[in-house]
């Protein structure tokens, strides 16, 4: 008798599980908010992210780019450059270069929805995908934009510092680097050098969520 109810169980497990529908891959795909209210991150918990700002250059960002090893700088995109330059787009999303939205001025979004929304829809354009990160060029974020950041669920970063080819500061725990390569402040991107000199960079997600992975040792 006990043998009968332990294969009922079975079967009606078996049916459960053949029945459920699987959820798509998309379904899968997470949009996350770092933050529980607007705000602007600065700063992670641990290590070192590098993050670029591209919004001029031609040939030269274009080697830069296919020279590139892992682990890839966070590459902060201004659409208007991106859009006369697909060759070089098309090598960022080939080898997979993680990729966020940069942004004009910060007071160019003061109550100017549509401005965040044209610069969104062409990001998508360009790169099949929503961005989950937002920069303003100069680092600014009205309290109006954060609110049509916050819904849109596009995260707002700053940096800790800003370098433009000088010696670098001392490492600090979860430092957030920005290099700005625009018409105004064209940092040779060869020289990142003497940053990689200094510190060990790590994706921008394992500065900000320093995550461990704990491993099981079987006995022998």
């Amino acid at each position: 008798m006990r043998k009968k109810y332990v294969m009922i169980a079975i079967i009606c497990s078996g049916l459960f599980l053949f029945l459920t529908p699987f959820p798509d891959q998309a379904s899968l795909t997470s949009v996350f908010r770092v933050t529980e209210e607007p705000a602007v991150i600065t700063r992670g918990i641990n290590g070192s992210a590098l993050t670029v700002n591209l919004s001029f250059g031609d040939l030269e960002v274009e080697q830069w780019i296919r020279e590139l090893n892992t682990p890839y700088p966070f590459l902060f995109v201004d659409t208007g450059w991106a859009n006369r330059f697909p060759e070089t787009i098309k090598l960022i999303n080939e080898k997979n270069i993680p990729v966020g939205l940069l942004g004009h001025a910060g007071n160019a979004y003061d109550q100017n929805t549509a401005l965040f929304t044209g610069q969104l829809e062409q990001f998508q354009a360009l790169f099949g995908t929503k961005p989950l990160w937002f920069r303003t060029a100069d680092e600014v974020f009205p309290h109006s934009l954060q609110l049509m950041l916050w819904e849109a669920e596009v995260n707002a970063l700053g940096s800790s510092f800003s370098w433009h080819g000088a010696n670098p500061p001392p490492v600090k725990p979860g430092e957030i680097i920005s290099v700005p390569h625009n018409r105004e402040q064209r940092t040779d991107l060869t020289a990142l050098h003497k940053l990689y000199d200094t510190r060990t960079f790590q994706p921008l997600e394992d500065v900000l969520f320093n995550p461990t992975i704990k491993t099981k040792k079987t006995p022998k």
